[in-house]
């Protein structure tokens, strides 16, 4: 089954190509089916960039899904125009009275600036609480993990030695569970953070499910509430971390190569996608836990109990 997003979304094209089966909200409409409501609260500047890896993901599923993109109220995007934002996306205040299966909530390049004194930390703060209640499932992603383990768990982060660059070997911890079903005991996943979060403010309503001894705790799951925290991006694409690496060098930045990115160390070469299939199936299990314990009326989201 495809995904639906809005009509005439950029992202379709490309979408398409890699044979991700698309629907618009008009042929979506005439079907007699009770499809997933998942929502994207994007944070990211590239917004385009960043729908289109995690709506490969997301429609990579057989099952039917609306996505719906979200983006803060008041907030005033530098890299995309005003016009593409009021065509495609939703401010939260437009759908904040709506109940949603899933919630996504993306990472954003302030990991410099303290929680309090991010411009939209107010309404960060009403995002989070709302996911409690009318959202079934949640996953945040770097910086929207990082705040969100801030906010519900007061789990303290600290600025990194150097920053953790490229695609790093993991393995899995904890109990089995459904998140992970099908990935292999030792993934390769792609990581770009400066910050790190301390193990000893982990509380025991945290269950460690990927980690890295060398560069932190990649992933977490709420034993609480219904959410999953995913400090590392396995939604990128083959050239995030080339082109992020790029980016920095004509800005004279001098970085570090990041690693295990470009075959045999050679930057002009092109890089090899090393965690493709465990993206996938992240975001296929996510899903289909979702399916499996949602609420067919999607308005007793939020009131009815889910033990996972």
């Amino acid at each position: 089954m495809p995904i639906r997003i809005p009509d005439n979304l950029p992202a379709a094209k490309t979408l398409e190509t890699e044979g991700v089966m698309v629907m618009n909200s008009s042929r979506a409409a005439r079907q007699d089916i009770r499809p997933l409501q998942i929502g994207l609260l994007n944070l990211m500047p590239n917004k385009e960039r960043t729908e289109t890896q995690f709506a490969r993901l997301i429609g990579s599923t057989p099952l039917q899904i609306d996505m719906t993109l979200v983006r803060i109220t008041d907030h005033q995007s530098k890299h995309t125009s005003e016009e593409y934002l009021k065509t495609f996306y939703s401010t939260w205040e437009e759908v904040k009275e709506r109940k949603f299966d899933g919630f996504i909530v993306t990472g954003a390049p302030i990991a410099h600036i303290p929680f309090e004194e991010v411009k939209y930390w107010s309404e960060m703060l009403e995002i989070m609480d709302w996911t409690e209640r009318n959202v079934h499932q949640t996953m945040f992603i770097c910086w929207g993990a990082q705040a969100a383990l801030h906010h519900f768990h007061k789990t303290r982060r600290y600025r990194m030695p150097k920053k953790a660059f490229g695609v790093f070997r993991h393995t899995l911890a904890g109990a089995p569970n459904p998140w992970l079903r099908g990935i292999s005991d030792s993934p390769m996943i792609p990581v770009s953070r400066y910050n790190d979060i301390e193990r000893s403010s982990i509380s025991d309503d945290l269950e460690i499910l990927i980690d890295n001894d060398e560069i932190g705790v990649c992933m977490l799951r709420d034993k609480v509430r219904q959410a999953l925290y995913m400090l590392n991006h396995l939604e990128y694409d083959n050239r995030s971390l080339a082109d992020e690496f790029d980016r920095d060098v004509k800005a004279g930045l001098n970085p570090e190569m990041p690693a295990n990115v470009f075959p045999n160390g050679d930057s002009t070469a092109e890089p090899e996608n090393r965690w493709r299939s465990h993206a996938h199936l992240l975001f296929q299990n996510w899903i289909n836990e979702i399916y499996q314990t949602t609420p067919y009326e999607i308005e007793k989201v939020g009131r009815v109990a889910h033990e996972p």
